[in-house]
């Protein structure tokens, strides 16, 4: 028998009950980050769009009647209640941002975790990694 050809696929690499539960836990974990990181980016669009809609605004006259979206209804206000309703919405949603990098760090905190046990017992033997990983 020659060496080619025999290999022997991960022949001395035995997964326990416990570490398949950190291997889902860690693809639930990563899920949910990537949910967040999705759900960032939405609101960060959004809040740029607000920002957009105040500097238009700021063009307008002061007399004028601007049509607001309130649900699925435009409703019409003064300047200057629009310019307070889009300052309202642009804080709302930078809280909304914080908490969502906030949550993205606790998360990829327990992934960070999980990965260095799970390396640190599977080696080579284990990919965590992502293949677009920013």
């Amino acid at each position: 028998m020659s060496g080619k050809g025999t290999f022997q696929p991960d022949s001395d690499v035995h997964i326990t009950y416990e570490d398949q539960q950190k291997i889902n836990k860690f693809a639930r974990l990563n899920a949910k980050w990537e949910d967040l990181k999705e759900e960032t980016k939405n609101k960060e669009n959004d809040l740029k769009n607000l920002e957009e809609a105040c500097e238009e605004i700021a063009l307008l006259d002061d007399d004028e009647n601007i049509p607001y979206l309130v649900g699925e209804v435009f409703i019409y206000q003064n300047k200057d209640t629009t310019e307070q309703c889009l300052e309202d919405a642009k804080k709302s949603t930078e809280n909304e941002i914080s908490d969502l990098k906030s949550q993205a760090g606790k998360v990829k905190d327990l992934m960070d975790e999980l990965k260095s046990h799970l390396y640190g017992k599977f080696g080579s033997h284990i990919n965590l990694e992502a293949d677009d990983e920013e």
